[in-house]
């Protein structure tokens, strides 16, 4: 809190302290290291981080080192004959071991005896990396130069073989980010007595995390090769199906399931796939940041880190975003498929409410046809029962005036079938006024 009177934001103390989280080491050549990360193959991102703290409380109690603070996502400490320093991170977890002094034999791993086999064996997941690092002091840069030309060749693949001067001068770095057959990735780095502590230690965990961030985005790759193989066989389906419906072929309602059925599959694909995608995306960029920061310079005419990746690293994320992308295109395809296929239900459901509008007009003509027929005979039904009523009332009156009932007839006949017409016309016109009134 600055002020009495005012209140600091949620985790404003743990979010400053998050940029200085992970300092660097501060190593002095000659110096050697041992790196390995762990990542559960199943659920990495959504693990029981408290697994990874219950693994490394063990390590740490086999050489009485102290424990981290609570909710700690790093962690360090000295471990027997070496410093250890632990790392949390979204997917996996770094252990470096630091120690004094550069083994007689290169690479003999012993350092890496530091981590017990059993506790290895215990581990909440398994090796994304391992690594060695073999720092070795020299004089100045032609010392560098000669080892370069005595020993560092010769400890890796000559064809995968990287080097570069680095930080302005400030040493140099090899690999060939092959495994040995002690199952390491090996990294050297000769460096000058001049050489400062902090930005030795920057050079060393910046070659780690090439390596560690470079194996993680690397698991995408074959999800990405079985995703351009699945994709291929649906995009030929989709055509197939397009083209059915350009030719009219098959009933609306078997095009509608098949379409339905692939899109859930290319939606399980995108669903499925999305984090990885990400994933590998996000670490290709600290690949690049981390080869950035190091402002190689060529030694010796061999190729730099950075353009060992553009040639062996950068074309396998291409595949990985050129499957994404096939990917998401597919999906849009599989979109306009179905407003395709719903514009051409909306036409024939309008055509064929059209023809039963015009059904209903005919049927409402022939009812109303009908319906003056029966007006018709209903005019002469009634005139005939008014008729009769008529002549029985006035029968009596005409005998007086010495007309038969046939004459009765004939005159009372015209008059009521008259009167009875236009009382019938009277009530269907008010019918018609009050159907009007209630449209």
């Amino acid at each position: 809190m600055t002020t009495g009177a005012l209140v600091d934001i949620p985790d404003r103390y743990a979010l400053s302290n998050e940029l200085h989280a992970r300092p660097f080491p501060d190593l002095a050549p000659p110096c050697r290291a041992a790196f390995i990360a762990i990542m559960d193959p199943v659920a990495g991102a959504e693990r029981d981080r408290s697994k990874d703290l219950t693994h490394l409380i063990k390590l740490l109690d086999r050489y009485g080192a102290p424990h981290p603070a609570p909710g700690a996502n790093q962690h360090s400490c000295a471990l027997g004959r070496g410093v250890l320093k632990w790392e949390q991170h979204t997917e996996f977890v770094t252990y470096t071991i630091f120690g004094d002094g550069a083994a007689e034999t290169p690479f003999d791993a012993q350092i890496y005896g530091l981590f017990p086999r059993e506790w290895l064996a215990e581990a909440p997941g398994n090796i994304l990396t391992s690594c060695l690092v073999r720092v070795e002091l020299c004089e100045g840069w032609d010392e560098i130069l000669k080892r370069l030309e005595n020993d560092v060749q010769k400890w890796f693949v000559p064809e995968s073989l990287a080097m570069a001067s680095v930080v302005d001068g400030s040493g140099l770095i090899a690999g060939d980010f092959r495994i040995d057959e002690q199952g390491h990735v090996r990294f050297a780095v000769l460096a000058p007595a001049s050489i400062s502590g902090r930005r030795l230690g920057r050079i060393v965990q910046r070659l780690l995390e090439i390596e560690t961030y470079k194996a993680a985005s690397m698991l995408t790759l074959p999800l990405a090769r079985q995703i351009s193989r699945r994709v291929a066989g649906l995009n030929g389906a989709l055509s197939d199906l397009v083209s059915r419906m350009a030719r009219q072929e098959g009933s609306d309602v078997d095009t509608l399931n098949a379409l339905l059925e692939m899109s859930a599959e290319i939606e399980v694909l995108l669903t499925s796939s999305a984090f990885r995608f990400g994933a590998a995306g996000a670490y290709e960029a600290i690949v690049h940041q981390r080869i950035e920061v190091l402002r190689e310079e060529r030694v010796a005419s061999r190729q730099t880190f950075a353009e060992f990746m553009n040639r062996r690293y950068d074309p396998a994320m291409r595949t990985c975003r050129s499957a994404k992308e096939r990917l998401e295109e597919l999906a849009n395809r599989a979109e306009q498929a179905a407003n395709l296929l719903r514009t051409r239900v909306d036409v024939a459901s309008a055509t064929q409410n059209v023809g039963v509008l015009r059904r209903m007009d005919e049927r409402a003509a022939l009812q109303l046809r009908l319906q003056e027929t029966v007006e018709g005979l209903s005019v002469g039904a009634s005139s005939y029962y008014a008729v009769n009523l008529a002549v029985n009332v006035l029968k009596p009156f005409g005998a007086q005036l010495g007309l038969g009932e046939a004459s009765v007839y004939a005159l009372v006949t015209p008059p009521v079938a008259l009167l009875v017409w236009a009382a019938v016309r009277r009530v269907r016109r008010r019918l018609d006024q009050s159907s009007g009134d209630d449209g």
